[in-house]
């Protein structure tokens, strides 16, 4: 549940801006601690007029935030499937009600038939998700990989941007921390994207925190929100076949 917010929300012009809009809750606030978004937003270059996809955007987080850095004229999707919605639903609703954020168009669709217009896209976000395009369970669809890329850079404009952010796996260890740590190697995240028709730009170092060892579950209250993360942009390769 969101606290503090207001129905009336400014929308400002720039990635700082949108950090500091007033209408943002208390616990948003909290949670830039360990977010920074100021760092994130400027790293990955979203301006106003873009039209972004917040994939498996959970509560909304980064969604609210990217709705103001595009400005009025911009659009964000902010994305979820069904085992996201039984989990943070609540949150969403609480920050979308009464067109709160009028820019914002909620996508509710599995992984595997996004249904995403083609070359529609500026950008596509995916926060702390990627590893669970290996990640198996009851609960969760098993992903085709090639097929859950074709979707993202099909749907990106010549240009557009990909940017994944996700918990570092110990090196070396290519995708098999996904299933238990939710966790991801951070150089098969690199090579994995690349050859799914994505060209590397740019790394930030901004999320990263030389103290976690890799070896604990994201969800260990030792570790919880202050895990190594890497930060990756990639364009879309227009030659990919």
């Amino acid at each position: 549940m969101l606290f503090g917010l207001t129905t009336n929300v400014s929308i400002s012009a720039a990635p700082y801006g949108a950090v500091d809009n007033p209408a943002r809750s208390a616990a948003d606030r909290e949670r830039d601690k360990t977010s920074k978004p100021n760092a994130v937003l400027d790293f990955i270059g979203v301006k106003p007029g873009m039209t972004v996809l917040d994939l498996f955007a959970g509560g909304g987080y980064y969604s609210e935030l990217l709705s103001y850095a595009v400005n009025p004229d911009g659009r964000v999707i902010s994305h979820t499937n069904a085992t996201y919605e039984s989990i943070t639903g609540e949150e969403a609703a609480e920050r979308f009600k009464d067109g709160r954020l009028p820019n914002v168009s909620r996508l509710v669709k599995e992984i595997n038939m996004l249904e995403l217009e083609a070359s529609s896209l500026d950008m596509v976000l995916m926060v702390m998700i990627y590893h669970d395009v290996y990640f198996t369970a009851d609960y969760w669809p098993k992903v085709d990989r090639e097929n859950f890329f074709r979707q993202i850079r099909e749907s990106l404009k010549p240009g557009g941007v990909l940017v994944v952010i996700d918990h570092a796996a110990i090196a070396d260890t290519g995708m098999s921390a996904a299933q238990n740590l939710h966790r991801i190697d951070e150089v098969f995240a690199k090579q994995d994207i690349e050859s799914a028709g994505f060209v590397f730009d740019s790394a930030s170092e901004v999320l990263r925190n030389p103290s976690d060892a890799r070896t604990l579950t994201v969800f260990n209250g030792a570790i919880r929100k202050k895990t190594d993360r890497f930060v990756y942009r990639f364009i879309k390769n227009t030659s990919f076949n």
